[in-house]
């Protein structure tokens, strides 16, 4: 079940999805959140540069194999706008993060995009489910969606 605080930190997903837009980046931003409620990072797509690894939800896996105990990422909680992807999947997995909170779907995400006839990537958009064992994942979460699909939608006509 998403509470209020789950959205709260959804809303600062889609904050910096907005800023990865404004810098010529896909609308993609997430955030790590201590089981105590801290924001612990944050981030967004970088992958303006050319490096499509640069996705934030891969960023968080490796800050948190640097920085937090096993147990502590197990507590933790990993915020997206959108969907991991499954490299970002197999990177939350691998580094034993806990719970994934989303705010639009990968299954979203693949509408919109055939919606405006933009080719599919290189990479499969599997449910994070599909990629990791025992994952505790909640989304998506309709009363952003419509946000998110316009910057979708701007980043793949204004780009």
């Amino acid at each position: 079940m998403i509470t209020n605080d789950d959205f709260k930190y959804l809303e600062r997903c889609v904050t910096l999805a907005e800023m990865a837009l404004t810098k010529g980046d896909a609308p993609f931003g997430s955030i790590l959140v201590s089981a105590e409620g801290n924001v612990l990072y944050e981030g967004h797509n970088q992958i303006a540069s050319g490096d499509h690894t640069q996705h934030p939800e891969f960023a968080i896996a490796r800050w948190a194999a640097e920085h937090l105990s096993p147990d502590e990422r197990k507590q933790a909680t990993v915020y997206t706008s959108g969907e991991h992807c499954p490299m970002c999947a197999a990177a939350h997995g691998w580094v034993g993060l806990g719970r994934i909170v989303y705010a639009s779907s990968s299954k979203q995400l693949t509408h919109w995009l055939t919606a405006m006839n933009i080719a599919p990537g290189p990479v499969k958009p599997l449910a994070i489910e599909d990629v990791l064992l025992d994952a505790h994942v909640e989304g998506p979460v309709p009363a952003l969606a419509q946000k998110i699909q316009q910057l979708h939608h701007d980043y793949y006509t204004c780009s």
